[in-house]
This record gives structure tokens, C-alpha cells and sequence, in this order.
């Protein structure tokens, strides 16, 4: 597997969380598993474990130049895996993975070197893969590699490679004078392969190059494909559906578990779930500042704030869902406009609005845990994680079904509450209007305890784990692998 960064080395958004969590699973269901990630600036206060060097130094073309590195290692926590470190400092330890005050110039040369530097090193180690599973643009050159110049090396005649989309919206576009970087033929910039729109295109590298293309869900899946939220390759995912699939994420059960999670004031599990969940609603309340009351609907939301989470039309739809007997508790940090504009409603609703305007780990947990309703009116969300740690904590999720959204959450149709397997809310047009109607129901449903508690153990009796999604995974490998025999 080939990452650009992986918990607890390196991380600036879920890629990290998914790729180290996946590579433990397999391994763990006994695959062998060697994690490739570029060995960034780690800071200090991080708990790590022992980094070894491996002996190995390559050296690999980046252009005209030859630039070379030395290869570290470590074993995946929590698993049989091995991390390997691509150590090269003047490309990877700097204060930031991608870029300060903007994207760093020299990030084409870069993931150009660390996809060569992975295809080199295990051919020097003699991995001999079966498959190379690659993530998102920083490895989008992978794939191409491996055919055009690694399928004569012994032990890679055969190697399939999986690609994941994490967001297509990031796709690693560089001008077309970027393009002898990669040491690739200019015959491959090409409308069908790696060029788009007049410029390199690493993301589309990997699409069009791999054995097998997967999403983090089957919704996104789909929508990538459309020109909604194709970001100008849906046509070339058109073109490959019948390659692509979409596979949910899972989550850390080891860190998200309301029965063991040691940053709440109470645990509790499916049996225990509306005590502990009562204990851990009162002690949200006193520290969020709100007052403490057990008839109202405690409304969570951890989030990014920006208007790809929903902020925007939250803010349209405040002044109406606010009319409710309701509280609303927020924790997060982003747009200086959607701070703002959570600051007013704190201001103008004291009694009903708490705001953090920061991160915090602990926080997160007991918000998890104390909440009625999960707040995640997402644009779009290719997977989403807290609709899951809702789930599992017991905290219905009120959602726009959109991604991983729409395929985590089961709405509470009158059907699906009668068939015993609603979880949670969701609505489909994006718009202030509907994000209201949906609280409108939530609210209603509240007082109906025996619809609610039913739905609150239907979701905890979900598995979100990342054996469920390695097993998937599993199955996408020995497909690409028939592909390529």
C-alpha cells in the first residue's frame, strides 16, 4: 500500500486514519502487508514506535535529475505489518505535508520521486506484491510506472494494482511543462490516460491506469460519475464503471467504542445505552454551558466549518429549526464566515446554542456520547466518519444523503420504522427548506421513546469495523489479480 500519510506518522485529513487503519485490518486477517509513506517532519509530542533504518539507500529520476533516499522501517501498530519510511528530507521534512499558505511548488517533483521511490524500493527489497494499492493523486503515477517501465523486472510481471479515491476534488493537476518529470514517454499525455484540460493530471493517472478503482463508498461511486460532483472526470469514470467500485470505511473500534472509551464521564453499551447515555447528556450539558434538561433534543456537531459540511445552509435554516424546544452544541474551527455566523446564533440563543470554536479530542468523544442527534447536512462526503461513531454511540444521525451518508444512514420513513431498521434522518435536496423539514421530524419523533430507543439500538448494533471493509478490500485484490493473470 502507498500513502502520502498515515496515522500516527503523519496526518491532515482522513487518508491517514484510512490508510494505516486498513493496512492494520488486512494484516490482521493475514495478509502481509508492507505500508509505503513518506517519512515527514513527525513531531515530537506524538508517541511513536521505534524507527529503524533498513539499510537500503536508492536512488531513483525525477526529471533530469537523480535523487536518491534512504529507506526506514518500523512494524504497523496494532498489527503483523511493516511501515516503510521513504526518507528523503529536502522533499518531506518540512513544517507541512502538502504546502504553507498554499500548495508547495515543487509538489509534482515530489510524488513523482515518492511513486518511483516505492515501485524502486520494493523491487530492491524483494516484496514481490501481488497487488500495490494506491491512494489518491500523491500515487496516481504508480500504476503507470509499473506498466510502462516495471513489468520486465522480476516479480512484477503480474502485479495488479487497486487505486482509491479519497476526494475527487483534489486531483494533483500541474501544468503540461511538468509532464518530463515523470520520466514517462509523452506519448502517455494523452486525452485517454494522463493529460486533462491541457495539464498533467496525477488523479487521472491512476483511473485510467490501475487494474481497479475504488471509492470510500457506493454512493460517491455513483455521483463521481455524474457532472455534479464529477469535477471534470466523469466522463473517464463513465468510461471505467464496470472497473469501479465503492467500499464504506470502516472505524477504529479500538478508539471508538462508547463501552471502553475512556474519555467519557460514563460508559455504556446497547444493554446499558439509555442510562449511560442520560449521565452522558447531563455532564455535556454543565460543560457546554447549557442548561441541564433531559426532555430536550441535544443537537451535536463536530465539523470542519465551511460550506462543503452544510454551514451555509444551516445558517438559512437557524432562525426556523431554533423555534424549537431544542439545544445545539458545536465544536470545531474553519471558514472565519461560518465562526462568525456560530457565534451570532451562540450570542442570540444563549440557552439553546453552545459553540467551541477549537479542537479537541475529549470533547469530540462527549459530544458523540451525549448527543440526541448528530448534525452532518453535508454538499457532499465521500465517506464520512462521525455518522458512524454516531451510530455506535447511540446518537442518531440527521444527515443529507449524499456519500457515505446516504449509505450509513437509514432514514425514519414511517416503512423503515415499522420494519425496525431506521437509524437515523436524512433528506436529499440540498437546501435550507429541507435541512428544517427533516428537524421538524427529528423533533417530532423524540417524543415517540419507543421509536426512538429502537432506532438508538438499531444503530449500535451496526458493524462499522475495518475487518467489515478489509473483507471488501480483500475481494477488489483478488479481482484485480484475475484481471491481470
Amino acid at each position: 500500500m502507498a500513502t502520502s500519510e498515515a496515522v500516527p506518522f503523519s496526518k491532515t485529513g482522513g487518508l491517514a486514519d484510512v490508510a494505516a487503519a486498513l493496512a492494520a485490518a488486512l494484516s490482521v486477517r493475514g495478509a502481509e502487508v508492507a505500508l509505503f509513506v513518506p517519512m515527514h517532519r513527525m513531531s515530537e509530542s506524538r508517541v511513536l514506535p521505534a524507527i529503524h533504518d533498513s539499510g537500503l539507500r536508492i536512488s531513483v529520476p525525477v526529471g533530469k535529475e537523480q535523487i536518491e533516499a534512504t529507506i526506514r522501517w518500523t512494524e504497523l501498530p496494532g498489527s503483523n505489518g511493516r511501515v516503510f519510511f521513504v526518507d528523503q528530507p529536502e522533499h518531506f521534512d518540512r513544517p507541512s505535508l502538502y504546502g504553507e499558505d498554499g500548495d508547495y511548488e515543487d509538489n509534482c517533483a515530489r510524488f513523482v520521486f515518492f511513486s518511483r521511490a516505492v515501485l524502486e524500493a520494493s523491487r530492491q527489497l524483494v516484496l514481490r506484491p501481488q497487488v500495490i494499492h494506491c491512494n489518491d493523486w500523491q500515487t496516481g503515477l504508480i500504476p503507470a510506472l509499473l506498466d510502462a517501465e516495471y513489468r520486465g523486472e522480476p516479480g512484477f510481471e503480474r502485479v495488479a494494482s487497486v487505486f482509491t479515491i479519497h476526494n475527487l476534488a483534489y486531483q494533483g493537476q500541474f501544468w503540461h511543462h511538468d509532464m518530463p518529470l515523470t520520466g514517462l514517454d509523452w506519448k502517455y499525455f494523452n486525452w485517454e490516460q494522463l493529460e486533462s484540460y491541457g495539464n498533467l493530471n496525477l488523479l487521472k493517472a491512476g483511473i485510467t491506469m490501475c487494474d481497479r478503482i475504488t471509492t470510500v463508498s457506493p454512493t460517491y461511486s455513483l455521483e463521481i460519475q455524474t457532472s455534479e460532483y464529477g469535477n471534470g472526470l466523469e466522463g473517464v469514470l463513465q468510461h471505467r464503471a464496470e472497473r469501479l467500485s465503492g467500499i464504506l470505511n470502516g472505524i477504529d473500534t479500538s478508539v471508538w467504542n462508547p463501552a471502553t472509551d475512556k474519555l467519557l464521564p460514563c460508559n455504556f453499551d446497547v444493554d446499558s445505552v439509555l442510562d449511560g447515555k442520560a449521565k452522558c447528556k447531563q455532564v455535556l450539558q454543565e460543560e457546554s454551558g447549557l442548561p441541564v434538561r433531559s426532555d430536550v433534543p441535544l443537537i451535536g456537531m463536530v465539523s470542519r466549518m465551511s460550506t462543503q459540511k452544510g454551514f451555509d445552509i444551516i445558517e438559512k435554516a437557524a432562525a426556523r429549526f431554533l423555534q424549537h424546544d431544542l439545544q445545539l452544541c458545536i465544536l470545531g474551527t474553519g471558514d472565519a464566515h461560518c465562526e462568525n455566523m456560530c457565534r451570532q446564533l451562540a450570542d442570540q440563543y444563549p440557552e439553546k446554542v453552545s459553540v467551541r470554536l477549537q479542537f479537541n479530542e475529549q470533547v469530540a468523544h462527549r459530544i458523540e456520547a451525549g448527543s440526541d442527534i448528530f448534525l452532518m447536512p453535508s454538499r457532499y462526503e465521500p465517506c464520512g466518519l462521525n455518522q458512524m461513531y454516531s451510530l455506535a454511540y447511540g446518537t442518531l444521525p440527521l444527515v443529507r444523503a449524499t456519500g457515505g451518508l446516504a449509505d450509513s444512514v437509514v432514514d425514519a420513513t414511517t416503512k423503515n420504522l415499522n420494519a425496525g431498521t431506521a437509524t437515523g434522518f436524512a433528506f436529499t435536496d440540498y437546501t435550507a427548506e429541507a435541512l428544517a423539514d427533516t428537524f421538524d421530524r427529528a423533533i417530532k419523533l423524540f417524543d415517540d421513546k419507543d421509536s426512538w430507543n429502537q432506532m438508538v439500538r438499531t444503530g449500535m448494533r451496526q458493524d462499522w469495523s475495518w475487518d467489515r471493509s478489509a473483507a471488501e478490500y480483500e475481494a477488489i485484490y483478488r479481482q484485480a489479480i484475475s484481471d491481470r493473470s
